[in-house]
């Protein structure tokens, strides 16, 4: 199976499982209001030429309900690749700094702290982009996180299907991926 079907496939089953979870009642007096986090992400970077990614984002969260919020993403990642892996005909390789634009819906499933989130949206590729790469791509990104008054932490997986990679037989392909982490402060508006 693709990569790109294999993340449709995570995406149905993480809001599968957010559907199902939710037959509790909600609470009908809940204070809805915008919440603003600050956070630091580090990850691997699951396709060859990178490695490491290291980013920040501030992340706005409007909460519908105790259980539901919407999202809206941005900051800043950089995808570094590893001095031994570069692109066919490259003399050396190049980071890929990217700013990510994204939506994003998080239901809480569990005592009102553990979450699953969805995210869409935009990556838009910043430095060391020449002509021949694609500088958009379409960013999808399920996750699952722990989140406290002050303090969110989350583990996500981001694909960004439009920018290259080098495949198993040294050929450039299409998509990357990176599993990281995202240690986050938040607070009400």
């Amino acid at each position: 199976m693709k990569i790109a079907g294999k993340i449709k496939l995570a995406l149905v089953f993480t809001m599968a499982l957010f559907f199902g979870s939710q037959a509790q009642a909600q609470e009908t007096n809940y204070d809805q209001g915008f919440r603003l986090g600050f956070g630091a992400n580090v990850g691997y970077a699951t396709n060859d030429p990178y490695k490491l990614a290291l980013g920040g984002d501030i992340r706005g969260q409007y909460d519908l309900s105790k259980v539901y919020s919407l999202t809206l993403t941005t900051g800043y990642t950089n995808l570094f690749v590893s001095k031994a892996d570069v692109f066919p005909g490259q003399v050396e390789g190049k980071d890929l700094g990217i700013i990510p634009a994204k939506a994003g819906f998080k239901a809480f499933v569990w005592n009102d702290q553990f979450y699953l989130m969805g995210e869409a949206g935009a990556a838009f590729a910043v430095s060391n982009v020449d002509n021949t790469r694609d500088k958009t791509s379409l960013l999808l990104s399920p996750s699952v996180g722990y989140a406290t008054k002050y303090i969110d932490i989350s583990l996500n997986y981001t694909h960004y299907n439009h920018f290259d990679r080098i495949n198993d037989n040294g050929s450039v392909g299409k998509g990357v991926g990176q599993v990281g982490v995202r240690l986050a402060y938040g607070f009400k508006l």
